[in-house]
């Protein structure tokens, strides 16, 4: 039994939050049922598609030079583990606010094949923030 693998399926499957594998062209080759609830794609939509699938247009281009710089040169300009936040795009065309974290994977020869990404839906948390905000410019604006 090959107990790693049984887990890491296991994880896969179960997880609230979407894992999306590509390849170093950026073409999806691994979606699990956490992206299909969170982007509304089933995974036989979405594998062999671009990313483009779920970045909003106008983010394209910024984000298609990051990527590439992190295939190019195996490095980051975001540390290990730090948490980043964009805007997402789901099936129906609904802008969504993700948290996620990438991990590059190597092939045999040590090159970076792709890159896995762990991406949480946030955006019920930055309406909040952003209402709450908006409430407390009010208060200070009023208070006067």
């Amino acid at each position: 039994m090959d107990f790693s693998r049984i887990a890491a399926d296991s994880i896969l499957a179960a997880a609230a939050d979407a894992v999306v594998a590509t390849d170093a062209e950026g073409i999806i080759r691994a979606w699990n049922p956490g992206a299909e609830r969170i982007f509304g794609h089933a995974a036989g939509e979405a594998v062999g598609q671009s990313l483009d699938l779920i970045i909003p247009e106008r983010l394209r281009a910024r984000h298609w030079e990051g990527f590439h710089e992190v295939i190019r040169t195996g490095k980051s300009r975001y540390g290990a583990g730090d948490l980043l936040a964009v805007p997402g795009i789901r099936r129906d065309g609904q802008r969504i606010s993700l948290e996620f974290t990438i991990v590059p994977f190597h092939d045999d020869g040590g090159r970076i094949a792709g890159m896995v990404a762990v991406m949480r839906d946030v955006t019920a948390r930055f309406e909040e923030t952003r209402r709450l905000k908006q409430q407390l410019a009010e208060a200070k604006g009023g208070g006067g």
